[in-house]
């Protein structure tokens, strides 16, 4: 018997079991104290998605400490799961050899259940934003695979494990495939070897065992990229090691991935049992400065005329054509309703993303539904407007498969 918990969301109850999350009506009214308006002229994102699945954005510290009011405001009006942009990554929360620090983590976690949300905790092993000493002994050479493993149990065990019945689901495993669908050559793989990731949803389940555990990555609509993600899943089930789900990060062009590649991709994912989750919705509206259409954070490029056209403001044209774009994504979204148990944006509005700053420090962009007042772009009411339509589920996995 599958064995489920329940958390409370205000507007609505999730239910979680071992194959994932739903969010179900509860019938109860959310209290003013507790959902605070940012408007009055706009339903609530996770209201309108309540039967479909969670809403929720990526928060900076300004955000859960309560110091930026107003993008409080649309997190608890419009979101009803949240994700830390950083403040669980291993250089913040764990800095230095034997000091962890958990106050923004805690900070955030309390947040949280404040306002009775599904909490999730990015990311417990990723080669990016990791110390060195991770990795190293103290004359700075590799240290062994037992060494390593050592310290990536200490680590998930201590921070898993101090939000255990809290934190609600993990990225375990971060990135860890090249474009071609190989494994990166991070230090994960060259000191531990193929099985860290087996290792590190180990200890993720021995920290928590009721956890939600995910796989998570970008460009998974990538062919090569999907196939050894789809690798991970199935060896990770092959061995009978837990594993929920997987994150598609989302991060989309305005002309990639075509909505069939993004329908084809929900749908191979869904066909592996896992649910699909939604992690880091944003889509980018200005001019591509490589043809690498990934997101791997580490990546730089040039300043160039024509790079960063709207710095005054996004012409009405271009925030239609988001509009239309969010719309044909989310269109998506709701045909694979029954695999899809979240969709998170990477931030609460458009001056909170990591696009203004990515790949080329200090462009002006507007990848989000919310501008830089917190109001709504008409690609909100986009989104909205299909919250309202029909739905028209296709299959995504054979019936009756779990």
């Amino acid at each position: 018997m599958k064995r489920h918990r329940v958390v409370p969301l205000g507007l609505a109850m999730l239910v979680c079991g071992a194959s994932g999350c739903r969010a179900k009506s509860s019938g109860g009214e959310a209290t003013a104290s507790s959902v605070p308006a940012a408007s009055t002229t706009q339903p609530a994102l996770k209201t309108a998605f309540r039967e479909d699945f969670l809403i929720g954005g990526a928060l900076n510290p300004e955000q859960f400490n309560g110091r930026d009011t107003k993008g409080g405001e649309v997190i608890t009006q419009h979101f009803n799961t949240i994700t830390p942009e950083n403040v669980l990554k291993w250089e913040h929360v764990h800095p230095e050899r034997g000091r962890y620090d958990f106050v923004p983590a805690d900070a955030y976690v309390a947040y949280g259940e404040r306002h009775k949300m599904f909490i999730v905790g990015h990311t417990l092993v990723w080669h990016s934003q990791t110390p060195r000493w991770v990795f190293q002994d103290a004359a700075g050479a590799p240290v062994s695979r037992d060494t390593l493993l050592a310290r990536m149990r200490d680590h998930i065990h201590t921070v898993a494990g101090r939000y255990k019945g809290r934190i609600h689901g993990w990225d375990v495993v971060n990135e860890a495939l090249n474009e071609d669908g190989t494994l990166r050559q991070s230090p994960w793989l060259t000191i531990i070897g193929p099985d860290y990731i087996a290792k590190a949803f180990e200890y993720a389940r021995e920290a928590d065992p009721n956890a939600q555990l995910y796989y998570n990555d970008y460009s998974l609509e990538n062919p090569a990229k999907r196939a050894g993600a789809i690798r991970i899943i199935r060896e990770l089930q092959a061995r009978r090691i837990p594993i929920q789900g997987v994150g598609m990060q989302g991060h989309l062009k305005m002309d990639w991935p075509s909505v069939a590649l993004e329908d084809s991709t929900i749908t191979e994912f869904a066909a592996t049992g896992v649910k699909v989750h939604i992690t880091e919705l944003d889509i980018d509206v200005l001019p591509q400065p490589t043809r690498n259409r990934g997101a791997d954070v580490s990546m730089r490029a040039q300043a160039a005329a024509g790079l960063d056209p709207y710095k005054a403001a996004l012409p009405d044209s271009m925030q239609q054509a988001l509009a239309a774009r969010y719309a044909a994504i989310f269109a998506v979204y709701l045909r694979h309703r029954d695999v899809i148990d979240r969709v998170t944006f990477w931030g609460v509005a458009d001056g909170d993303s990591w696009l203004n700053g990515w790949p080329i420090p200090g462009r002006t962009s507007y990848p989000l539904l919310f501008d830089r007042a917190h109001q709504g772009k008409p690609a909100l009411d986009s989104v909205l407007a299909k919250a309202r339509g029909p739905r028209e589920t296709t299959p995504s996995r054979p019936r009756g498969e779990q």
